[in-house]
């Protein structure tokens, strides 16, 4: 009796993990595509994944529902292990019913969301869907609800990570929206909130999938995409490798590597900023020298390329660098590259990562695209992260430090803890040219030689303000530093603020500007 029992088991267990059957599993395959089960396999330490919920199958009955149904309704939920961490996540089955979300699927999705939250671990999704499941209606709309409230309680408690691996449409691509981190897959994932054929019948566009809601479209052009990856494989890598930055949750600080001291010098840094101030440099380079080899793992990297935010590792501490970049733009802040920076920064104030800041920013970009655009209003947002971020904040002004600019770029007015100047950095108002020719302008119109006149107020004031010495004199700057010293100077600095409190106001929530 007991083994037609255990019989039984068997055959429920080996069902549950056939999914929609072999010949679905094979065309998953066919695609380029692995399914949720391998998914699952390859992110978690090996034979550490636990199911939860294997034999839910859904309620619905109508449209001859009442005569299909697969074990776990269409996704895998559980826990284990990733680095020897806890994880929660959930991967969407694409071979039964295309994924299709249903009242029951969601509640398997809420119910390991509300198992991270109580056990302060990260959560992740592996997204394969092709949306809400018609025949159940209002149900599966709800359902989708539930998860949406679930991912905002859950917001700025534990890290929300979003993998899409497939199709994500309509409703569901809110819950990705409301995660931390959104990342997609080259040609087989995309994501709209109305497909190519809603959108040919409102606007007559053209238009297909992939130029609608691929991974090059949001990692490009929208910003939705936080990383992008070749295939399954590779994203999922890339999963594990962000988890490995983060802490479990919003009371723990990310795990130190081990690291020795040394002389830290980077004797290259000496040279990377030319001597010509309006001649760009890459800064990524400058990251290179600054961080432990081969550690930083760059989020947004083809959207607002003028600046650059990314998770890296200095003398084995996790820090998030947010850092203008002078080949783009010139460094300029901008719409988009105010509103990425300053969600990057509020996710690392959220989870105590500490912040290192790189400045070269001349300004924001004038015209009226930009201004009609709402560039007070985004600009305002990086100014509200940063003022708004208790974490440990160190800024390092590599060249030039213009105007407002100067402010928002985490300037001690606005809480940094330390502030560094390299020796060429000129913090002014604006550039020489710009502020003589606005000071000195009668000066310059009288004189016999205007031209003449021009440059010698523009030395004059480029000797007075073009410098970090000013600013030192003040206390805004705590040090001018060699830039072979930078590393060192970084090292102990993080490791100084290491237990800084800050006790804020008492307030229900701070509001923006969105």
């Amino acid at each position: 009796m007991e083994s037609n029992k255990f019989n039984i088991l068997e055959k429920k267990i080996a069902e549950s993990k056939l999914g929609g059957g072999q010949k679905r599993i094979d065309t998953q395959h066919a695609k380029k595509k692995l399914t949720a089960r391998e998914r699952i396999n390859y992110l978690f330490d090996e034979g550490s994944f636990e199911e939860i919920g294997a034999f839910v199958t859904h309620r619905t009955k109508d449209f001859g529902m009442d005569k299909e149904y697969y074990l776990g309704d269409g996704v895998i939920t559980g826990y284990g292990t990733v680095n020897g961490r806890l994880v929660y996540a959930f991967a969407q089955d694409f071979t039964v019913f295309g994924g299709a979300l249903s009242e029951t699927h969601a509640e398997k999705i809420c119910k390991v969301m509300d198992m991270a939250v109580k056990m302060g671990a990260p959560m992740v999704g592996l997204n394969d869907s092709g949306g809400a499941r018609i025949q159940e209606g209002v149900r599966s709309l709800g359902g989708y609800a539930d998860i949406f409230f679930k991912n905002v309680q859950a917001s700025g408690v534990i890290p929300q990570i979003s993998a899409i691996m497939g199709p994500c449409a309509g409703g569901a691509v809110y819950s990705p929206a409301m995660t931390d981190f959104t990342m997609m897959v080259e040609n087989t994932s995309y994501m709209f909130v109305t497909g190519p054929n809603v959108v040919k019948t409102v606007t007559n566009e053209t238009v297909t999938s992939e130029e609608l809601g691929g991974a090059s479209t949001h990692s490009t052009k929208s910003g939705v995409a936080h990383t992008t990856s070749a295939n399954d494989v590779e994203c999922l890598e890339d999963v594990k490798r962000l988890l490995s930055y983060l802490p479990q949750n919003n009371t723990e600080i990310p795990a130190d590597l081990p690291y020795t001291l040394n002389e830290e010098l980077r004797l290259e840094l000496n040279n990377l900023v030319p001597d010509n101030a309006n001649k760009p440099y890459d800064m990524h380079e400058v990251i290179n020298h600054i961080i432990d080899e081969d550690s930083f793992f760059e989020i947004h990297k083809n959207f607002a390329e003028n600046i650059i935010v990314g998770f890296s590792r200095i003398g084995g501490k996790s820090v998030g660098i947010v850092a203008n970049n002078p080949m783009f733009l010139a460094g300029c802040l901008d719409v988009n590259s105010s509103t990425k920076a300053a969600r990057f920064t509020r996710f690392c104030d959220a989870f105590n990562i500490p912040l290192l800041v790189l400045v070269d920013v001349p300004g924001f970009l004038p015209g009226t695209d930009q201004e009609w655009n709402g560039i007070i209003v985004h600009g305002a947002k990086l100014l509200y992260a940063l003022s708004e971020a208790t974490v440990p904040k160190v800024t390092v002004i590599t060249r030039k430090a213009y105007g407002g600019a100067y402010d928002v770029m985490n300037s001690k007015h606005i809480g940094a803890d330390l502030n560094f100047a390299w020796p060429g950095a000129e913090i002014a108002v604006m550039g020489a040219k710009g502020a003589s020719e606005i000071i000195f302008k009668k000066e310059i119109a009288e004189a016999a030689d205007p031209a003449a006149k021009l440059l010698e107020k523009e030395t004059e004031y480029a000797e007075k303000f073009a410098n970090p010495y000013a600013a030192a004199q003040r206390g805004f700057i705590d040090e001018v530093i060699f830039p072979q010293d930078t590393r060192r100077k970084l090292i102990k600095a993080f490791a100084m603020l290491e237990n800084k409190v800050v006790e804020t106001p008492k307030r229900k929530h701070g509001n923006i500007p969105l």
